[in-house]
Parts: C-alpha cells; structure tokens; sequence
C-alpha cells in the first residue's frame, strides 16, 4: 500500500548503521496518503505521495 499511483514511489531497503557501527537492514517507506483526485475526468480516491500532492501532480476532486 505504501506506493504512490501517481508517480510510482514506494519501499525503499537500505542498512542502518549503528553507533558501534553494527549493520542491519531497514526499508523506508513513502509518505503517501489516500487522496480523492480527478482521474480521466471522474473523482477517484488514489494514493499519492506528498510529493506529488505538494507540486500540483495530483487535482483534488472537491
């Protein structure tokens, strides 16, 4: 669920690293949030990341 349907964003892995410099693996996942928005002309409820929702990628349907 964590994937914007506007711009394809979604989980990434990387590894945390420790103080002592202990490595595990971690994964970060997008700040999406559940939005209604115009899709091919009719309100749709999407998901978009607030990256999308903040430059103007998405039109919110009111």
């Amino acid at each position: 669920m964590a994937q914007c349907d506007v711009c394809g964003k979604g989980l990434s892995f990387g590894i945390k690293v420790s103080h002592s410099h202990r490595r595990t693996n971690r994964t970060w996942k997008a700040n999406v949030r559940r939005v209604r928005a115009i899709v091919n002309g009719t309100p749709k409820t999407i998901y978009a990341c607030t990256r999308c929702l903040r430059s103007n990628k998405v039109t919110r349907a009111i």
